[in-house]
């Protein structure tokens, strides 16, 4: 005789509750960061010809699991370390070097975790283990297992500073989630290497944490324009640069 598990339902209507909860939150968010940046200038934009194409974020690897070790998760670093202030510095992809910038005030969380890990050494010699080459562009990077599966031993959230127009102008740096989870970001990041449309999923976009100020066209050059290595639209790349060190300031 079969019979409804009562629990399994309640257990679902509790995700739902949450996912709407972060939903919520982000766009609470978003009408804030809106009101901040109607001063800033219009950016201009590539011609992406026509209406907004709807994707599967996760065959575009823009997800990040992040692992737990035994005992009570850790917790993610302290806000105060990004002093509410833009850091800048510089990251080196193998031999090319790019320049950097954190907003520490629009994403205080990311900018927090991402100086934290970066002084701490966490991403040296750490490879970029996916490449996207159609409908959006980005490089993603920042798992040290070099599967998409990896982290430190803590999740944090929440979606700051992700645009409203859900456009990542090239040059953009964003943390990696797993789909539908504002909570769920870590280590890995990806870099927008052309200007991209990325749609946002049930809890929102993605924490824009920073920007490549320079090198980026010699980014592009030795690692993104050779592709994946099994010519995919999403995959490993052909060429694969590793962090070798991470200077912030």
């Amino acid at each position: 005789m079969c019979g409804i598990d009562s629990s399994e339902g309640v257990r679902v209507v509790s995700e739902n509750r949450v996912k709407r909860e972060q939903l919520r939150v982000f766009q609470a968010r978003q009408v804030l960061q809106a009101s901040k940046k109607k001063r800033l200038r219009t950016d201009q934009w590539l011609s992406l010809g026509g209406a907004l194409v709807a994707v599967t974020l996760s065959a575009l690897a823009l997800v990040g699991y992040v692992t737990f070790g035994p005992g009570a998760p850790a917790k993610a670093p302290a806000l105060e370390l990004s002093e509410n202030r833009e850091w800048t510095g510089e990251i080196l992809f193998g031999e090319v070097e790019v320049g950097i910038t954190l907003d520490g005030v629009n994403a205080p969380q990311a900018t927090a975790n991402f100086v934290d890990l970066a002084t701490k050494g966490f991403y040296d010699g750490v490879s970029c283990h996916s490449l996207s080459v159609e409908v959006v562009f980005v490089m993603q990077c920042g798992d040290p297992t070099g599967t998409g599966t990896g982290g430190p031993d803590y999740r944090f959230g929440p979606i700051e500073n992700a645009p409203v127009t859900q456009r990542y102008p090239a040059g953009t740096i964003a943390m990696s989630r797993i789909g539908n989870d504002a909570e769920s970001q870590g280590s890995q990041f990806f870099v927008v290497y052309e200007d991209s449309v990325i749609p946002n999923d049930a809890v929102g976009g993605y924490t824009v944490l920073g920007q490549i100020t320079s090198g980026l066209a010699e980014f592009v050059a030795a690692y993104a324009t050779p592709g994946t290595i099994d010519e995919v639209p999403n995959g490993a790349p052909a060429v694969a640069p590793d962090i070798r060190s991470i200077t912030i300031r």
